[in-house]
Order: structure tokens, then C-alpha cells, then sequence
């Protein structure tokens, strides 16, 4: 049997991730990328490996695959090289280019619970016969594969769907036939359309509607054949030159069904197996708060605690946010701890950075005893819970100087020639008060069990969402078991990576498991800048994998734009944040009340960052954009359009200063988002809206509902006037087309 190498290599791979136990060889060797062929010798998914990609499709007698058992050889331009003949020599469809596919299908493609997995496939044969195609698909964990049709739509282009009814990996896989009866149809159609004799044609048709009989089960196969007979006694009625009741049979709907019910088995081409992974809803719509539970307190003589961030929830619930980000409240070290604004030098009474992770009151599974304890946490999670929020946990797989890993376990840290641990560095920024884990320690497997084991804790204490710090900087293998690995047993488990790195690295992170990631929006500003980025995030194959989660601001990122810009451009940035992507997110409270002076000029630290001390907040000054951001989120819960990302479309308008855009679901429900991107000033411009691609009538007026003010417009026809101002820097449009 010819093995292709390449997959081999893959599943073997795959196989060794999967199998890895710590303390216990790996049963499948692969080193450097090239695993051991022996001739003759096929991968199978293991028990311990599970299926991956090219698990087995469907087979046995309905179904030929190009590689066969039973085989032949070509002749002399290829001798020695093994292929399906006796099998495959007479499968005649080609599938190919099959979506949603990651890298040929090596990595899943992402989907959301409860929603339409849309496939599609180039599908198509040699000469004029038509084909059929069927999508196959079940969860990994159900032996039994369910089908449904595939439509054929434009240049050969073939599309379905099946719901993702249940959280994990999915599998599906194409299986095309040459269609007999819908060639046959056609032909018979075509030549009495020409006016040539149908009356043998109409026999071939009995014949063929005969064979799906014998196959078929139950009343189909009674009727099946009762059309069968019904045929062939038209072709006697066709001969004598009567061809209508013959050519209205054939027609006949009830037949059509009837027969792709039972579509001929074989031969049949089979596409590979291809995986989706479906995370419940949160993973695909969210809106995020970030914030310091040390910054909650209410008494600005003191710094807050775990009880406080409890007593903030109602404010964040009132806003519309539905996770709650807590940077680390593990102890903190003291050694080289960080003092204000970041200083090499701290002084008496900083807290430090909460990254500098352990101290000698524990480490990674422990609370800094000045937040206060387990029980004050568990409380955050249930009473976040009842209000519908996650809190979702930062791992940050880092260390202090006096974290109780660097004297229990010396070997995972790099030591410098003098005897010293090297602190982090990414010249020329130097974190004296952190030791990065060295994934590079012979002692790696009892490393990246503890650190599999952190998170298992924190699982068991209901956190199911975690914002990984930096996962660039620790290896991509790494991740490619853990996340599986913990996704396997909590399969509603949520990672967002924080990787601000090269955009290869961000997308392959993406691809290995975490459910969504940060991305460059904070740095897009003008026109062009969003929509191609916008575009490239959700048009192109990225939307098969990479689930953006936009930020307009963190505490590590105080933009230019919102340093200068004012209250009208937070709200700018806001709106984009907020409709561009189903995910998104604030670091507040230093957002809304619109926090804007920078460490020093030309800096993107903030001024008195919370990074590294205590801030108190007045949440009721007039100022604050709660009110506001409590109608933006609720415009995205309530409008289903703006909880995905694929129908995103940009308008044209004829100022650079402003940008329109449209997002739609069925219903149908149509947003326009347009904002100033100019924000201290008017502007004002003709927007262009594609009525057609909206399927808006040109020649009458329609309504717009501005969900932010409250006002309501009409316009009519593709092109219509907008002005905004710094008062009024965005519209969020409900655009209701003309009943």
C-alpha cells in the first residue's frame, strides 16, 4: 500500500504529543521531523493518540478510497510504485481545496456550539456527467457517522453544513459519486428540448431508478420501483411519439428525493478527514473588563482586596461585560522588586509588579495573602457566576527571585557561568525581578507537568477562562500538548493569547489551540489600516482559526491616539473595538475614565501605572463612559449580527476621516457602524452603502435607528450624507430595509 510520508510524519507527530505522559517514554519516535517508514507498515490512530487528522473516513464496500488494499502497478514510467488500481482506478469525482481546512487539515478548524459548521468543497468529474456529494461528519467520541447533501453552487463549487450539537473535536470528510440519474435527467431534458427521441432514454432512466430500488429500504423502495415500471411503460408511450407523460414523470419531485435518498455507493471518491474544534459560545462573543483587584478599594486609605473586586461586580455587570480579567494575585516577590513607574528601585510600601510571581508565601496556586484568601475568592467566582460573568485568571508562567520553585527545582532555570539564575531580558528592557522557566531543562517533562497541574488548580476552583501571558516566549510545542491536553477533560475551557509578536507566531498559536487571540488593532487607526486588517482577520482562511479579541487599551498600551485625542476618541475607539469583532475588550477603570498621560513623550506606558502601584478610582465622575459602554454592549447582545465576524463588509466613503462598515445575520438584522477617525474634528462625507450585497431596494427609503442616541433616520437609496463631530463621534446604525 503507498503510504504518503508526509502524513505519516503527522500522524506520528500527533501520535506523540498525544501519548506524551510525564515520567514515561514516548511510544512513537520522531525526531527532527521524520519518523522511521517501513514498507508496508500504515498509521493508525492509537488508543492513546486519539483520532487526529487523516483518521480513517468512512470505508468498506460503499466507499473506494484512492488507497486501496487492493493494489496494482503502472508500467515502466513508474515501476516499483504502488497504487489503488483494482479500487480506485474507477473513482471518477475529484474533490479538493475542502474548507474549513488549517493547513491541509494538521490543525482544526474553530466553530461554536450550537451554530452551522458551513463546509465547502471544488467538486467535479471528468466529461459531462454530473456528480453528488455528500458531507459525512460526527464527534470524535461517536462511532456512527451522520450524513447530509451537499448543494452545488458556482464553477463547481459545493457547499453544506452540520450543527456542532456538543463541545470538542468534530470530524467530517466529503464522499462524491458520479450522480447517474441527475446526468441522465438532464440529457433526457436537453435532447427533447432538440426534438430528438427520448423513448430509449426513458428505458436507460428505468433502469438506473431500478438499480437505487434494489438498494433502498421501506415505502422508498415500493415507490422506487413502482416508478421504475412507470417509466419503462412511458418509453413504449415515446415511441409511438407521446414523450410528455414519460418527461413529466421524469421531472417528478417525489422521484428526485426519493432517489437522493439512496445514492449509489460506488464507486466514490473520499476527501480526507478534517477536524473542528467547538468552544461554547464565550470563545466566539465576548466583552472583557480588566481589572487590578489592588486598584478596587472604595477607601482610598487602603489597597483593595478580593472582597472589593466582589463588591465592584454590579458595576461591571451594569456595563454589559461578561469576563472579568484579574491580572496575577499570586504573592508577589520582594527581590529586585519593581517600584513606581517601573524603577529599577523600589521603596518601602510598593506593592511591585504582580507578574513577579512567589514569594514565601507560595507560588502559582497561591493567593497574595494581601488580597486576601480562597475563601474570598471563590466567593469573586460565584458571585461573578450568578451575574453571568467568567473571571478568567492571567497564567504567567514566569517567576520571582523568591518564588518556592527556584529552591525546590533549580534545574528548571538557566544559571549564568558565576552560579546566578539569569533574570528576563529583552535587551535592552531588563525584568530583574523576574526568572523566565527554562524549557530547555532536561528536567522538562516534571516542568511542564507542574505547570499543567497549575491550571488544573485553578480549574477546580471554577475558572474556566485564562489570559496566557507572552505564550511566544515559551515553546509552541509546549502549548500544542498542554491546551489539548487540558481541553480533552474541561472542554469549556477558554485561552486568550497575549502574544504582541510577529504575525506568523500569532497565527500559529492560534492554530494549536488557543480559542482567541490579541491582536495589532491598537496600533490600526486610519482607514486604510483597519480595513485591510479587518479584512485579512475575517475574510481570508484566518477566520478559520483565529478568533480576534480587539483592545483599545492595557495596562502595558496607552496609544498616541488616546493620549491626544480626548473623550471623543476613546468613544471612537470604543465602537471600533466593539463592532469590528465579536470579541473585545477594556482595561479599566483607566478607560472610561479616560486615563491619558504617558509615562514620558514618545512612551506607551501609562503615567503612574497600576503595574507596579495602588490607584484609587472615582467611578462617579461625570465623565465616566460606563453609561455609554453599557449601551454599546447592549447593542451587541441584542443585535446577533454583531456576534460574529464573517459578514463583516466595508462601504466606501468619500473622506478618509470616516469609516462605515455593515455587519448582518438572518433575520434580517443589518448594523452600519460609522465613525470619526478623526475624532477632535468634524467630518463629514457621502457613505456608499452596497444595497445589493445588503439586499436593500435602491428606489425606496429605509430606516436607521442610531442604537448610541437614540435617534432615528431615513435614507434612501445607495448613497447618503453623514456628519459627525467630537459631540458625536460615531453612529451605530440598526438599519431596518423597506417593508
Amino acid at each position: 500500500m503507498l503510504v504518503r510520508p508526509d502524513r505519516l510524519v503527522r500522524s506520528a507527530a500527533r501520535a506523540a504529543l498525544a501519548c506524551f505522559c510525564v515520567g514515561r517514554a514516548i511510544t512513537v519516535s520522531v525526531f527532527h521531523g521524520i519518523a522511521e517508514v517501513t514498507k508496508g507498515v500504515s498509521v493508525a490512530s492509537s488508543e492513546a493518540g486519539g483520532r487526529a487528522h487523516g483518521a480513517a473516513a468512512p470505508r468498506g464496500d460503499a466507499i473506494a478510497t484512492a488507497a486501496s488494499d487492493a493494489t496494482g502497478t503502472l508500467g515502466d514510467g513508474a515501476a516499483g510504485v504502488e497504487i489503488g488500481i483494482e479500487a480506485s482506478g474507477r473513482v471518477r469525482p475529484v474533490i479538493s481545496d475542502v474548507r474549513p481546512s488549517v493547513d491541509g487539515g494538521r490543525y482544526p478548524a474553530k466553530a461554536s456550539l450550537g451554530l452551522p459548521v458551513v463546509v465547502t468543497a471544488d467538486v467535479f468529474t471528468d466529461g459531462h456527467d454530473q456528480v453528488a456529494c455528500t458531507l459525512l461528519f460526527r464527534h470524535e467520541d461517536e462511532a456512527e457517522w451522520t450524513t447530509a447533501p451537499m448543494v452545488s453552487m458556482d464553477n463547481d463549487r459545493w457547499t453544506g453544513d452540520f450543527v456542532a450539537e456538543a463541545l470538542g473535536t468534530h470530524l467530517f470528510c466529503l464522499r462524491a459519486t458520479v450522480d447517474w440519474f441527475g446526468t441522465w435527467h438532464h440529457d433526457l431534458a436537453a435532447k427533447a428540448e432538440a426534438g430528438q427521441p427520448v423513448d430509449v432514454e426513458l428505458l436507460v432512466g428505468s433502469d438506473i431508478v431500478a438499480a437505487v430500488a434494489e438498494r433502498a429500504e421501506g415505502q422508498d423502495a415500493v415507490s422506487l420501483r413502482e416508478w421504475a415500471d412507470a417509466l419503462h411503460d412511458t418509453a413504449v408511450a415515446a415511441a409511438r411519439g407521446d414523450a410528455a407523460p414519460g418527461l413529466e414523470l421524469a421531472a417528478s419531485a417525489p422521484l428526485f428525493e426519493a432517489v437522493g435518498r439512496w445514492p449509489d455507493p460506488v464507486p466514490a471518491a473520499t476527501s480526507d478527514t478534517f477536524r473542528v474544534l467547538v468552544d461554547r459560545e464565550r470563545a466566539r462573543f465576548s466583552a472583557w473588563y480588566e481589572m487590578f483587584p489592588r486598584s478596587a478599594s472604595p477607601d482610598f486609605s487602603r489597597a483593595g482586596t478580593l472582597a472589593d473586586t466582589t463588591a465592584r461586580l454590579p458595576y461591571v455587570a451594569a456595563m454589559g461585560f461578561d469576563t472579568l480579567y484579574l491580572p496575577p494575585i499570586h504573592p508577589v516577590g520582594t527581590t529586585n522588586r519593581k517600584g513606581r513607574d517601573g524603577s529599577d528601585t523600589g521603596e518601602l510600601g510598593d506593592p511591585g509588579s504582580p507578574w513577579a510571581i512567589g514569594s514565601a508565601a507560595g507560588g502559582h496556586t497561591d493567593i497574595d495573602p494581601a488580597l486576601g484568601t480562597f475563601v474570598d475568592f471563590d466567593r469573586l467566582v460565584r458571585a461573578a457566576a450568578d451575574l453571568g460573568i467568567d473571571v478568567a485568571l492571567d497564567l504567567a508562567f514566569q517567576c520571582s527571585p523568591n518564588h518556592p520553585w527556584v529552591s525546590e527545582h533549580p534545574e528548571w532555570f538557566r544559571h549564568l557561568p558565576d552560579g546566578s539564575i539569569r533574570y528576563a531580558e529583552n535587551p535592552p528592557k531588563r525584568y530583574q525581578d523576574v526568572y523566565p522557566l527554562d524549557f530547555g531543562t532536561e528536567a522538562w517533562r516534571d516542568l511542564w507537568a507542574a505547570l499543567h497541574e497549575v491550571v488544573r488548580f485553578w480549574i477546580a476552583r471554577g475558572v474556566r477562562v485564562f489570559r496566557v501571558d507572552n505564550p511566544h516566549t515559551k515553546p509552541m510545542r509546549f502549548w500544542e500538548w498542554l491546551i489539548p491536553s487540558v481541553k480533552s477533560e474541561f472542554t469549556d475551557v477558554i485561552f486568550l493569547s497575549e502574544a504582541f509578536t510577529r504575525p506568523r507566531i500569532m497565527e500559529y498559536l492560534a492554530k494549536i489551540g488557543f480559542c482567541q487571540s490579541y491582536t495589532y488593532f491598537t496600533w490600526r487607526n486610519t482607514k486604510s489600516e483597519l480595513e485591510s486588517y479587518l479584512t485579512e482577520l475575517t475574510r481570508t482562511d484566518m477566520a478559520d482559526y483565529f478568533r480576534p479579541n480587539l483592545w483599545p487599551n492595557t495596562p502595558d498600551i496607552l496609544h498616541e491616539t488616546l493620549q491626544a485625542g480626548g473623550r471623543a476618541t476613546f468613544v471612537a475607539r470604543l465602537v471600533l473595538a466593539a463592532t469590528l469583532a465579536s470579541n473585545y475588550g477594556i482595561y479599566g477603570p483607566a478607560f472610561e475614565l479616560q486615563e491619558h498621560v504617558a509615562r514620558s513623550e514618545g512612551s506607551e506606558e501609562y503615567l503612574h501605572s497600576e503595574k507596579y502601584e495602588v490607584r484609587h478610582w472615582d467611578l462617579a465622575r461625570p465623565d465616566n463612559l460606563a453609561p455609554l459602554i453599557a449601551t454599546v454592549n447592549a447593542a451587541r447582545r441584542a443585535h446577533p449580527a454583531l456576534q460574529h465576524n464573517r459578514t463583516l463588509r466595508f462601504h466606501h466613503v468619500d473622506n478618509d476621516g470616516l469609516i462605515a462598515y455593515t455587519k448582518t445575520a438572518p433575520g434580517p438584522d443589518i448594523v452600519l457602524i460609522v465613525v470619526n477617525l478623526q475624532a477632535t474634528r468634524p467630518n463629514e462625507g457621502w457613505v456608499h452603502l452596497d444595497v445589493d450585497a445588503l439586499g436593500i431596494d435602491a428606489d425606496r427609503p429605509f430606516a436607521l435607528h442610531d442604537l448610541l442616541h437614540g435617534v432615528s433616520y431615513e435614507w434612501r437609496g445607495a448613497t447618503n450624507y453623514v456628519v459627525l463631530d467630537p459631540a458625536t463621534p460615531a453612529h451605530l446604525f440598526h438599519l431596518v430595509p423597506p417593508g
